[in-house]
């Protein structure tokens, strides 16, 4: 058995609930892009491909995970799944996903570089379900990583197989999606995803900065914590580095010293005020 998960923080929970459980031991492969941001004009040519690795690489720039660029390397990690699943005919594929765009598009992207492989693919797909958190009341989570490994026992439960019909119509909606090709894609539910312009969440960090100069780190956390549809930080500090360059905000401190150097405010027009 192979897992597939699409977020660093799923792998320690699943390892976790594997070791509670040895019917699910199996090798965890993480596909670690998130192809719910950015181009995915012809993702899977190498044009296509260069063009979002260049976008990444522009975007990780004086993050804390600059170094992250060389470590991702999703085509390379498919390749050795299909060697290992070409190389063992008994082996089958568990595809966790939790209802959020992150996960649900990572599925599309990948499901249709495993179509030969139909009847040996299975999806757990964790949506609108409640599950146990630690305090023991009922949640819904929208990430794995949410989910307490015990919990995982039961959810293993879902595993079904993806259909025929699946793997024809799904990539037909992420050809749509790619062809649309928007900086932004939105779960709207189920696995119903829809297509946002790149500023889709600048109404969320506008929301939080105010006239005075704060810490971009204490920005990105007031940002993250409010908002309803969740994105990463490295995009987030990419739509602040545009609404400085057009003057929607304005910044102090030196982007070559890191994130924590860094402090933006509203732009402000400041105005001569007679008083009598």
């Amino acid at each position: 058995m192979i897992h597939i998960v699409f977020e660093q923080d799923n792998v320690a929970v699943l390892l976790a609930a594997i070791e509670l459980d040895a019917t699910m031991q199996g090798d965890i492969v993480e596909i670690k892009d998130d192809f719910a941001v950015g181009p995915i004009a012809n993702i899977y040519e190498t044009e296509g491909y260069q063009q979002r690795r260049d976008w990444w690489k522009n975007l990780l720039e004086h993050s804390p995970y600059k170094e992250q660029i060389d470590l991702v390397d999703d085509k390379m990690a498919v390749h050795q799944l299909t060697k290992k699943m070409d190389e063992n005919p008994d082996e089958i594929v568990w595809i966790w996903m939790a209802q959020n765009q992150h996960d649900v598009c990572s599925y599309y992207w990948l499901m249709s570089q495993l179509k030969d492989y139909q009847g040996r693919v299975e999806v757990l797909y964790l949506n609108n379900l409640p599950f146990i958190n630690e305090k023991g009341q009922i949640f819904y989570p929208t990430h794995l990583h949410e989910i307490q490994p015990k919990e995982f026992l039961k959810a293993k439960k879902l595993a079904r197989e993806i259909t025929h019909s699946e793997f024809e119509v799904d990539p037909d909606e992420w050809t749509k999606l790619c062809n649309e090709n928007g900086g932004v894609r939105i779960l709207e539910g189920g696995k119903k995803l829809a297509t946002k312009a790149t500023n889709f969440y600048d109404k969320d960090l506008l929301s939080v900065i105010t006239n005075d100069f704060q810490k971009l780190t204490k920005i990105l956390h007031n940002a993250l914590g409010k908002m309803k549809i969740q994105t990463g930080d490295v995009f987030l500090v990419g739509r602040i580095k545009q609404l400085i360059e057009s003057e929607t905000l304005q910044m102090q401190g030196d982007w070559n010293k890191g994130w924590k150097e860094i402090e933006i405010r509203n732009s402000v027009v400041e105005q001569n005020v007679a008083t009598s």
